[in-house]
This record gives structure tokens, sequence and C-alpha cells, in this order.
């Protein structure tokens, strides 16, 4: 029996699904244990990462010629434009002068890895690896910017880049679906591939989070 795109996301996500609570920093910000500083940092890690992601998508886009597949990746770099602009809001709240911050290898190893898939992976095998962590980051998003209304004090317009990855966009799944069963189809995505481009995208993932937990649970 062929493999259904629905199948495999369902795979990936019963794999990743034992690591969901390894992120160390969301339960300090959950519970309002974190520094008000974290979320300059968040801010100024986020501001390179969707830069960096906004073009590794456009380059995803160009390189494939399948259709769905370039649907789906072409429609991801206005996200990250909004996305991009929404964090001017959280920059001012946290205060101009802290934004200024040299990046985070542990930040940045996950906008490096979605560049090095634009260059060399197969882009079906990519778009699953990719939407795979979609999940996982839309949780984050959602209880980080809870935390920030309830024990931060933020307005909602400093919230609303996290608000904005929080919310479902079904039509992203629909491409996303559609560009993985072109490849299942046609031979070019090989399942192997999709699992492993989701585990490392999940510990890049974790790492980013774990990164700052380190630095800030470490501050009085």
């Amino acid at each position: 029996m062929t493999l259904s795109a629905r199948a495999l996301l369902d795979g990936i996500q019963a794999e990743l699904a034992p690591r969901d609570g390894d992120n160390r920093l969301l339960p300090l910000i959950t519970t309002g244990q974190a520094p008000q500083a974290v979320f300059a940092a968040i801010a100024a890690e986020e501001q390179r990462i969707t830069s960096s992601d906004l073009r590794s998508f456009h380059a995803m886009a160009a390189r494939t010629g399948e259709p769905n597949a370039r649907a789906f990746f072409g429609g991801l770099p206005p996200g990250e434009q909004q996305a991009h602009d929404l964090l001017d809001a959280l920059v001012d709240a946290v205060g101009p002068d802290q934004g200024m911050e040299l990046p985070r290898a542990g930040c940045q190893a996950y906008p490096a890895y979605v560049a090095w898939l634009a260059l060399h992976a197969e882009p079906s095998a990519a778009a699953a690896g990719i939407y795979s962590n979609f999940t996982a980051w839309g949780r984050y998003c959602k209880a980080v910017a809870e935390a920030m209304r309830t024990h931060y004090d933020f307005d909602d317009a400093a919230c609303a880049f996290f608000d904005f990855f929080a919310a479902d966009v079904p039509e992203i799944e629909q491409r996303v679906l559609a560009a993985i069963q072109a490849g299942l189809d046609t031979g070019r995505l090989q399942p192997e591939q999709a699992h492993l481009y989701a585990r490392l995208f999940q510990n890049y993932e974790l790492m980013f989070w774990n990164t700052l937990a380190d630095e800030f649970s470490a501050q009085p």
C-alpha cells in the first residue's frame, strides 16, 4: 500500500511527541519565573531568524519545479515578513537598547539548517520536515503569549508575534499535504529523509529555547 501524506505526517508527529516537553524555557515563562529581559533576547534572535527563513523559503520555491511544493514554499515568505514586522512592537516594549545583542549560535542553528535544506534537500521531504515542527512551535507561541499577558503585563501589540504563529492556518496544511503527496507519488520523497529532517528540526527548535533557558535561568 502506498504511504499517504497524512500517514507520513502522523507518523512523524508520533515519533517526535515524546520530546515535546523538553523545552526548558517555556515553564519558566509560563510561571513568570523568567526575567523580562528574556523577551528582548527572543525578539533579537527572531528578527534574524524570520529574515533568514524568508530568503530560504524563496530559494526553495525557486529551486523546485513541482507545482505543489512551489505553492507551499512560495506561500511561506509573506507570513515570515508579517511576523518580522510584528516584532517591532515587542522590541519597542522591551526597550530600544535591549535588542542589540550578538546572535547566539544555539538560537541561530535552526535558520542555518533551513538555509542548508534550501540548497540541498528534496523539496517535498523538506516540506514534511519543516511543517512537522510547526505544531510544537505554534503551541509554544500560544503559551508564551498567554504568559506575557498574565505575568508580564505586555499589551496585545507586544504579543502579536506570538499570537500570529499560535493561530491555525488550514491552507498551509493543505498545501504541505499536496506537496508531500506529490513527492510520494513520484518517488522523489524518501520517508526516512522526511523523518530525519523533522528530528533535526525538533532538535534545533529545542536548542533555541534551551539556549535561552540556560542563560536566563542563571540570572537572579
